[in-house]
């Protein structure tokens, strides 16, 4: 059965548009979305919980689960959100999306500050109040949060998480799927692995391998990241 009504786009019109994942990160996103004007959210995907598909969210309703995904694309629909935490999850999601044809829609709160030179990839979100400097390269399936400043000349990999008020200085590397807490500090030139969580509020003055929790002023390695391959949504 369809679940959504057949979609269309003509010029000038904005293009339908699900997003996936249910909860308090969606709200965000589809804030976001609905700012821009550039799309129309016609619902929600939701894996974990079943008992949802039908009701009411966020303006919209929960439409199910990835089983959706073809009742979406019967019904025009072509741009996928990603609106959840998991970093591995949203990566290993948009490689099956795009797999199937879909676009992901990247979304950038009008209040952001990005340079004319930094490139933002595709499904990235970039919160409210945030800042991304010159010849900075933000990967696709990112999450940029609430007030993060990321300098000149900074390299975040795919399906990197910078939380609310994150400060990344100049030339900073940031690995494929690394967390980095609320508030933390990274200075520069230093790198930041991938696999990796950096706690809230950590000032990273050294180079963090690949794979590890690190957290303190300063930062230090405290342990193996046993999250990092973690898959679930």
């Amino acid at each position: 059965m369809n679940t959504v009504g057949k979609q269309t786009d003509p010029a000038g019109a904005r293009k339908p548009l699900a997003i996936w994942g249910a909860k308090g990160p969606a709200l965000i996103v589809a804030e976001i979305i609905r700012l821009r004007g550039e799309y129309d959210v016609v619902g929600y995907l939701d894996n974990l919980n079943p008992d949802r598909r039908g009701t009411g969210f966020g303006g919209a309703r929960v439409l199910g689960g990835e089983e959706e995904l073809g009742n979406l694309w019967e019904s025009g629909v072509r741009h996928i959100a990603f609106a959840f935490q998991n970093n591995h999850a949203r990566l290993r999601l948009a490689k099956m999306v795009k797999a199937k044809g879909f676009e992901l829609a990247t979304a950038i709160h009008p209040t952001a500050c990005v340079s004319a030179s930094a490139r933002i990839g595709a499904g990235t979100v970039v919160r409210a109040q945030s800042a991304i400097g010159p010849e900075t390269q933000i990967g696709e399936n990112c999450i940029i949060g609430y007030g993060a400043m990321i300098s000149h000349n900074c390299l975040i990999g795919d399906g990197a998480h910078l939380s609310s008020g994150v400060n990344v200085a100049g030339s900073v590397k940031i690995g494929r799927a690394t967390w980095v807490g609320i508030g933390a500090t990274i200075i520069d030139p230093k790198s930041v692995g991938d696999d990796c969580v950096v706690g809230a509020g950590a000032v990273v003055t050294n180079d963090v391998p690949d794979g590890v929790v690190a957290y303190g002023v300063p930062a230090r390695v405290v342990r193996a990241n046993d999250r990092a391959s973690v898959e679930s949504t």
